[in-house]
């Protein structure tokens, strides 16, 4: 992975950790040429497209300061994961680049690849290459994913037609909320909701259904508004959301009824971001409900982006989150 460092106290030098840490997460494979080189020789599949996608966080802004560095590294892999699972990609492999700071020692760096081997094996990915170097602050992580469909089976953003319909898996908002309970400020009896936001759980097993029913498909990272408005924006459509029928765990639905202002809680919840579920558009005649979907809206000729509640028109706002670049 990189050109070594000074030697950590407490730890092996990188070469080192390398070789402790993160050799071990390659079982093997021999594309990764036992992360000896500064790259890695993938085969080619027959009758496949590799799919490539990349996510990076930052601590303080996409995790918070002082988690656990099994979760951080378990859910570094799987917003990439959500990534592919939109994109109908069986999962592969994957580089990685970590930039440790000070305070993040040899057993928290164990830790990490501990966290990385869990979701591994639990995924079937294989660790093919990357890079370490140090930073005296955030933590930052970047992955980069791959992954292989059919070819030309790729889900792309821009693939609705005028009359699908927008459904989502799983539910939403969730995300959201989790952050709010993990920093103290929502009450989260038993822990779900945090856990919600720190360990999210992506479709990977929709690849299929996804494959052979939607015509377009995004994970739901920045928040439900502006991810499916990314579709829209991409097929060349207007987007039309009915919000009145996200689909809500009971603690989402717990805290929506609790507000007074119930329109505005539903565009908060569509537009927090997060929950890494996906939204896709199907035709009419899809059996959305026999795929584990909801529909929440529609597509059509056009531009832009409507939300409703109850049938009425409320203002979108932002929409989900925006990187200050």
């Amino acid at each position: 992975m990189s050109a070594p460092e000074a030697p950590q106290a407490g730890g092996p030098d990188e070469f080192g950790q390398i070789a402790r840490l993160f050799r071990p997460l390659t079982n093997g494979a021999p594309e990764a040429l036992g992360l000896l080189d500064d790259a890695a020789a993938i085969p080619s599949r027959p009758g496949f497209d590799l799919i490539v996608t990349k996510d990076a966080m930052v601590e303080g802004v996409h995790f918070l300061p002082g988690e656990a560095p099994g979760l951080i590294a378990r859910k570094l892999l799987r917003v990439n994961l959500s990534d592919l699972a939109a994109k109908g990609a069986e999962p592969y492999g994957y580089f990685l680049a970590t930039a440790w700071t000070p305070g993040f020692g040899w057993n928290e760096r164990q830790a990490f690849a501990e966290g990385l081997r869990v979701d591994g094996a639990a995924y079937g990915l294989t660790l093919l290459g990357g890079d370490t170097v140090s930073t005296p602050g955030p933590l930052t992580l970047s992955l980069t994913m791959l992954g292989w469909t059919p070819n030309g089976a790729m889900i792309r953003r821009g693939g609705a037609q005028a009359g699908d319909l927008i459904c989502v898996s799983g539910v939403i908002g969730d995300g959201w909320l989790g952050l709010k309970a993990a920093r103290g400020e929502l009450a989260d009896p038993g822990g779900y909701l945090a856990g919600r936001y720190r360990l999210p759980s992506p479709r990977v097993e929709l690849r299929e259904a996804l494959r052979a029913h939607a015509s377009a498909a995004a994970d739901i990272s920045d928040g439900l508004i502006a991810d499916a408005g990314h579709i829209g924006e991409a097929s060349g459509l207007a987007v039309r959301l009915e919000l009145d029928r996200l689909p809500l765990s009971t603690a989402a639905r717990a805290w929506l009824d609790a507000q007074d202002d119930r329109a505005g809680a539903l565009r908060d919840l569509a537009s927090g971001g997060d929950d890494y579920e996906i939204v896709c558009t199907v035709r009419p005649g899809a059996a959305a409900r026999a795929l584990g979907l909801t529909v929440i809206g529609s597509v059509a000729e056009g531009a832009g982006i409507s939300v409703t509640v109850d049938g009425g028109d409320i203002a979108p706002g932002p929409g989900g989150w925006k990187h200050p670049l």
